[in-house]
């Protein structure tokens, strides 16, 4: 049996009861945490101020965090969501103790709402139903988490395709700003999860008066799992950009080449026939031709065999 109720705007409770086990299970998600809200955890949890301050809205933690109280352990993660084509870093703090887990989110990070609403309307589908020990609901709540990320990571490899099909389509210069832009979040994801790994092996070590230490240390060693694998793969894509990157690079300075090299050689074609311009401009006494009744096209014929030439020359040494 499962019994759900709103505390008030910002808190849900989710108590957990299976009949064929003595004991229950009360799960509290907590979004967008006002001064009450703290209150209410510190009158009926009695947590320590210090530990109170994690659930505040006002206070985000950079990296994660773990601490233990008396009878209980708090813990900050931060997940990775995906806003404005930008990947941004989101909080979830958690309290854990006998019979209870306080899930708080100010971000109000969607993965951990769906899951909160399959445990009010699946109960049974919980595998905290059957053992109700917070051990176990915090490891499927983070591994729900945690699955949410790998289809950011699906996201990322649609764009390096699409990147690379932009390159070899010689679109070099649309590419840049995806680059960067995938670059980018890349580099946040790893950043967002890059002491996951630490968290969760400090977490194999959790204990439970309902759930065999070796059980929470199978469980949590998968957690474990996850996040290496997701780790490998952020760096096989960073990988791949670097690559992308550099063959975008690669392609545009060659094309940058072709151009210098083509107003060069227009230059140095130009550069002829406007000094020989400039001499016959200068119509001193005896300059040859000037008097010529034709000397307007013998003037035209001698540039358009020295264009003719040098072009020729140009061909020859394979400059063209």
């Amino acid at each position: 049996m499962t019994r759900y109720r709103r505390i008030n705007n910002h808190i849900e409770s989710l108590k957990i009861n299976n009949p064929r086990v003595s004991s229950f299970l009360e799960w509290l998600n907590i979004t967008n945490t006002s001064k009450n809200d703290i209150e209410y955890l510190r009158h009926n949890y009695h947590f320590d101020l210090v530990h109170l301050k994690v659930a505040s809205a006002s206070v985000s933690f950079q990296r994660p965090m773990i601490f233990r109280g008396k009878d209980y352990l708090c813990l900050v993660l931060h997940f990775p969501t995906f806003k404005n084509e930008r990947i941004v870093s989101t909080e979830v703090d958690f309290y854990i103790g006998h019979g209870f887990l306080i899930s708080v989110n100010n971000d109000d990070l969607k993965s951990l709402t769906k899951f909160f609403q399959l445990g009010k309307k699946s109960p049974d589908s919980l595998l905290a139903y059957s053992l109700e020990s917070s051990a176990i609901l915090l490891y499927e709540i983070l591994g729900h988490l945690i699955d949410g990320i790998y289809p950011l990571l699906d996201q990322n490899s649609l764009k390096i395709n699409e990147i690379e099909d932009l390159i070899f389509s010689d679109k070099q210069k649309e590419s840049v700003e995806k680059i960067l832009l995938l670059r980018r979040n890349i580099v946040n994801i790893r950043k967002i999860i890059q002491n996951h790994k630490n968290i969760l092996q400090k977490l194999l070590e959790m204990e439970s008066s309902l759930v065999e230490k070796s059980a929470i240390k199978k469980y949590y060693a998968g957690l474990v799992e996850h996040s290496k694998r997701i780790w490998e793969t952020l760096d096989n894509q960073k990988e791949m950009v670097e690559v992308l990157n550099n063959t975008n690079e690669s392609l545009l300075n060659g094309r940058m080449t072709d151009i210098i090299r083509t107003l060069t050689i227009f230059s140095v074609i130009i550069f002829p026939l406007t000094l020989l311009a400039a001499i016959f401009a200068m119509r001193t006494k005896g300059t040859p031709i000037i008097d010529h009744p034709g000397s307007f096209w013998i003037i035209i014929s001698i540039m358009f065999v020295i264009s003719l030439g040098m072009l020729s020359l140009f061909k020859h040494k394979k400059w063209l």
